[in-house]
């Protein structure tokens, strides 16, 4: 390391490769030169500033080689699903297979076979269809965890067209240009998550001569993006100024994932198949009706998203659809304990770093899962019921003798048990 003294008579020491002087930029990196660097001078050295920059670049290496040389096969991505997503083995597969095509299509391996080299692969698209809190989102996210791309998730609710209050949907763009820190190449290799895409399907009780503005207009600027276009994106988000400078992010390998609950589809589904629908009730009835909406949504095809209220563009460019089942309390039973960063284990982690252990009775775990599923929000319920359970226990677990082992049984659950008397009280 050195200060930027100089012996006197000789001039003073500079950055060898950004030329300022070390007045300016202080302390610097001294080594011995490969090659002399002047007549005399066989010492080099480098600023902070442009260390930081060399670090800048490698580690943008590092993340391009990332995502470009490690794509795993489908069974790779559905082993890794499996760890922390309970179910939905169907879906599982058909999103791996999507996703593994897409980065074949992005990566371009050389095609030898001379009738094969022309041929485009298509994008892949996907539209996924479930009820709330089935794992639409996680899917999707724990997919861009593995495959270290950027990832960006979008509520289509807030989009608009152009010019009305809202989110223009280039502003999804920048999402994942923010994700990617700025790194537009590795943006254009990324995924974006468009949650609540039911949502903006068009209205036939719109007679207004003025345009949907939430509606089918944001279906029509949604079409490019998915497609592949060359999207100008303000860098600070907002909306378009001409004075602006814009971000230029191709779009073409950017695979787009959409999700929606679609309340109501199954039952256009059962019109076209001639089939009466179980009415609402109690008990068994409502079980046998979500078996039934599984099996319906399940034969969903382009038609019935068109009555729905999707345009036809729109669905042409999302051409793979997967289906989600509801889950069942056994399903929310699996997820609180299964998963590598279930619930119940990240407590028993909280626990343990206050020295002490905790147990959950599978009687616990059971009526943890049942009250979710009254819910009715799927597995988002899940967090809340268990904070809700836990609040007053990890208040008064740091003042509590550490090496005890809690127990938290299903009448602890119902409140008709303490685990422990507040301190103090």
């Amino acid at each position: 390391m050195s200060d930027g003294s100089t012996p006197a008579g000789n001039p003073p020491l500079a950055c060898d490769f950004c030329g300022r002087p070390a007045n300016d930029v202080g302390p610097m990196i001294e080594g011995k030169a490969l090659q002399p660097i002047a007549p005399g001078r066989a010492i080099a050295h480098i600023c902070s500033s442009c260390v930081d920059v060399c670090d800048g670049i490698f580690q943008q290496h590092e993340r391009a080689k990332v995502q470009i040389d490690k794509v795993p096969t489908p069974r790779e991505l559905v082993a890794h699903l499996d760890d922390y997503i309970i179910g939905q083995e169907g879906v599982k597969k058909t999103l791996a297979v999507a996703v593994v095509n897409h980065y074949k299509r992005v990566l371009g391996g050389e095609v030898t076979d001379e009738e094969l080299k022309d041929v485009e692969v298509a994008k892949s698209n996907v539209l996924l269809i479930g009820p709330t809190g089935c794992g639409k989102t996680a899917l999707a996210q724990t997919l861009a965890r593995r495959l270290h791309v950027p990832f960006a998730i979008g509520d289509a609710t807030t989009l608009t067209e152009a010019g009305y209050v809202g989110e223009d949907v280039e502003n999804l763009i920048l999402k994942l240009v923010m994700a990617a820190d700025y790194d537009i190449a590795a943006a254009e290799k990324g995924i974006i998550y468009i949650d609540e895409i039911d949502k903006i399907g068009k209205t036939s009780q719109n007679v207004s001569i003025t345009r949907d503005v939430s509606g089918e207009g944001v279906q029509q600027a949604l079409l490019k993006l998915l497609e592949g276009t060359t999207a100008n994106v303000p860098p600070q988000g907002g909306r378009k100024h001409p004075e602006q400078q814009y971000l230029q992010v191709n779009t073409t390998d950017i695979l787009f994932i959409c999700g929606g609950t679609f309340v109501g589809l199954e039952e256009i589904i059962a019109k076209r198949l001639g089939r009466k629908m179980i009415g609402f009730g109690r008990g068994e009835e409502v079980q046998d009706r979500e078996v039934e909406r599984n099996e319906l949504v399940a034969q969903v095809t382009p038609e019935d998203l068109e009555r729905y209220g999707m345009i036809p563009e729109l669905i042409g460019r999302l051409p793979i659809i997967a289906t989600l089942d509801q889950l069942s309390v056994a399903d929310l039973e699996k997820i609180l304990t299964e998963p590598r960063d279930s619930l119940s284990k990240q407590y028993r982690v909280l626990f343990h770093l206050d020295g002490a252990k905790l147990e959950f009775t599978p009687g616990a775990i059971h009526e943890v899962a049942r009250l979710a599923k009254a819910r009715g929000t799927g597995a988002r319920a899940l967090r809340s019921i268990m904070e809700n359970l836990m609040l007053e226990i990890m208040f008064d677990l740091p003042e509590r003798e550490p090496g005890q082992t809690y127990v938290i049984t299903d009448k602890i659950v119902r409140k008709e048990e303490r685990l422990f008397e507040p301190a103090g009280a």
